[in-house]
Formats: C-alpha cells, structure tokens, sequence
C-alpha cells in the first residue's frame, strides 16, 4: 500500500509539473516534459527523503517539527522585540534569516534531548517516550545492589530499554559513600552492576532527569515516574511492590521471576542432597538444593555431613520462598540396623561381650570369683614329691 502511495506521489508531481510547465520560459524544446521530468525529480527526491527517515520512529519526526516549530515561533518574538531598535531594513532582514536559523537549531536539539520529559497529545499519535513496541523499565536501587539483573541482561531476556533515574543513581552514591563498612560494600556492589550491564551491548541504559522534588522518599518518586512515562518497575522491594501495584503501575519483581524459575518437585519423588547443618525440631536436618530452596529432612541430624538420598514428603510456599520437606529413603535400613549397631556398643574393649557372661556362658576356666582361692592341683603336687 506504501509502495502504491508512493507511485501515485511521483505521479501527481510529473503531472503538476507538466501543467505548470516550470521550464517554459527558458525557450527548450519539449519545455512541458522536461517541466514534468522536474516534477517527477522532485517528487522521488522526497521519497527518498521518506525512505530515508524510515529508520526514525514517529516520535523522532515529530519531535523534529515539533522543536522546528518551536525554534521559528521564538525567533518570531524576538524579532517583534527587535523590531523597536529601529534597524535598517536591511539589518534586519540578515539578522532575521540567521536568527531563524539559529533558533529552529536550538529548538529542534532542545526538543530531541528533553523528549522524554514531554507528553504531548497530538491526534493518533501519543509523544511519549517510546518507540512503537518498546517498554521502558525503571530501575530501583534494590534491584540493582541485588547484582542479579547482570544475569538477566546476560541470557537476552531483558530486551527493553533500563531507565536509571538521578535520583535512583544519588541514592547509590550516598550508600557507596556511607560510613557504614557493610552499606559502603553494598553501595560499591550496585555501581559495578551498573557498570556491567552499561557495558553489555544487548541492553540500553539511560540515565533519567526527571525528578519530582515534591515527594521526600525514592519510592514515592519511582512510582510516579512509572505514571508518567508508562514504564514498569524493577525491584525486589516487597513494600515497593505492593504500594506500585495499589497505585496501577506494572512491577517486575526479581524474587518473583526466581521464585517461578524453581524446579518443580512433587511429594514422592527422590533426590540426592547433602545435610549441611541441623535443624530446628529434633533430630532434624538442614540441606539447600543448587538455587537456594532450603529442604529440612527428618531424622537427618545423624546424617549430618553426608550426601543422602531423600523422599520428598511435602512443599510449602511462602512469601519468603519454597521450603521442601522430605524424609530418608533408607531410613528403613538404618533402622533394622540399629540392633546391630546396639550390640557392637556392647562389647568390650577386648573384644569380649559382656552379656554373655551374665547368663554364665563362656565363663573363663581359670577364672575364680574374687572371694575365693585358687587350689592347687593334687595330682599334679604327687607328682612334684615322686621326681624327688
């Protein structure tokens, strides 16, 4: 339909150019066609004129009219004001063409740089911030500290444009800055995540001017920035996102996203874990799967320190995450095993069961019961007296 458009264009000026006949005064052969030739030149130059800006979103051409616009209206003005020295004519029209020219410039960069700050309402097309199909993201300082949007922006399902506000940067200075050893680290920990996904070319970070002085907290300013230019949120602030949500904006939680990449394990499957520490009730044990879901298995605090295979019992889903419950698959066998492990604590230092010698089995034949005396053999003593 462009393409159609643009045929018919190139037409309509041959045509005009043909009955305008432009290069009849000149006394040419063929004028009318070659007025018309003029005619169809001018009209695929500023196809191509068409073509060329092609690349530029609507919001960009308007934004270009809109500050040429402005630009020739303030040189109006000052030239109405100007108009009382009393120049020359000529003067002034010198200084009106370069004013002109100076004034549409300004205009045009002024409205370019601060574009994002304006929303104007003009029919069918709303100038706002962003291009067609793009979605602007504003980045909370929670997030960023957190370090895990580096990731994100690594695996390319990040796509949109990151908006870092001032005011969103100065809060990280002031931590990095803070006397506070642990808030300093935090501080420096959220500039280089700044740093590297500024510097990751799949991802478009730009720093925001807009700020509302009128609200005290960086919450308060997040959530009405994200009114303004119909940008979601990205944070892990709990408060943050309930106080967003309540006042229509989108939120992006990060624990959420982490919450929802969790394996899914259902009550009967097995696994493998390691029992890192004990637990709170008896005999429990404490083990973590490879994203961090905490697993408290029964009867593990004898198992502590070794890799186990467990049953899964039950999940249950917090606010705060996942926790898995589960149970030893072979606890069966240890119990069995407990009869044994009883009579080898039994035995004595010399290898010799003690219980045994209760019943009066296995008493030693030499032996004697401390109230008693040996006696000597008889035959043996005869014999002694005989060999002499």
């Amino acid at each position: 339909m462009i393409l159609f458009i643009r045929i018919l264009f190139v037409l309509c000026c041959a045509a005009f150019g043909h009955y305008a006949q432009w290069l009849s005064n000149l006394q040419w052969p063929f004028g009318t066609w070659l007025s018309a030739a003029a005619g169809a030149l001018a009209g695929s130059i500023i196809v191509l004129l068409d073509v060329f800006f092609k690349q530029y979103t609507v919001r960009n051409i308007l934004s270009v009219i809109a500050g040429f616009a402005l630009g020739l209206l303030t040189q109006r003005l000052f030239m109405m004001v100007l108009a009382y020295a009393n120049f020359p004519a000529d003067v002034n029209q010198t200084f009106g063409v370069a004013t002109a020219i100076i004034f549409s410039y300004l205009g045009i960069i002024t409205i370019l740089r601060g574009q994002d700050e304006f929303s104007l309402m003009i029919p069918f097309v709303h100038l706002d911030s962003k291009g067609p199909g793009e979605e602007m993201i504003l980045l909370d300082t929670s997030v960023i500290i957190d370090g895990r949007i580096a990731d994100i922006a690594n695996t390319h399902f990040l796509s949109s444009k990151l908006i870092l506000p001032r005011f969103v940067l100065k809060e990280l200075q002031l931590i990095a800055d803070s006397s506070d050893p642990l808030k300093r680290a935090r501080g420096r920990r959220g500039l280089d995540v700044l740093n590297a996904i500024q510097s990751n070319p799949n991802i478009t970070v730009k720093i925001h001017e807009l700020d509302f002085p009128e609200f005290n907290t960086v919450d308060a300013k997040l959530v009405k920035m994200g009114q303004v230019l119909q940008a979601k949120v990205f944070t892990n602030d709990y408060n943050l996102n309930k106080v967003a949500e309540l006042q229509g904006v989108k939120v992006l939680n990060i624990n959420d996203l982490a919450n929802a990449l969790k394996p899914v394990v259902m009550p009967g499957e097995e696994m493998e874990i390691k029992i890192l520490k004990e637990g709170k009730e008896h005999d429990q044990g404490i083990a973590y799967l490879d994203d961090g879901t905490m697993v408290v298995v029964d009867n593990g605090k004898r198992r502590l320190g070794s890799t186990v295979k467990v049953t899964i019992t039950s999940v249950l889903q917090t606010q705060a995450g996942r926790m898995i419950f589960a149970k030893l698959s072979d606890d069966n066998d240890h119990r069995s095993d407990r009869g044994g492990d009883r009579w080898r604590e039994n035995r004595d230092r010399h290898g010799n069961d003690s219980r045994r010698s209760r019943n009066g089995h296995d008493r030693p034949s030499h032996g004697t019961h401390p109230g008693l005396q040996s006696q000597p053999n008889p035959q043996s003593s005869q014999g002694h007296e005989g060999g002499r």
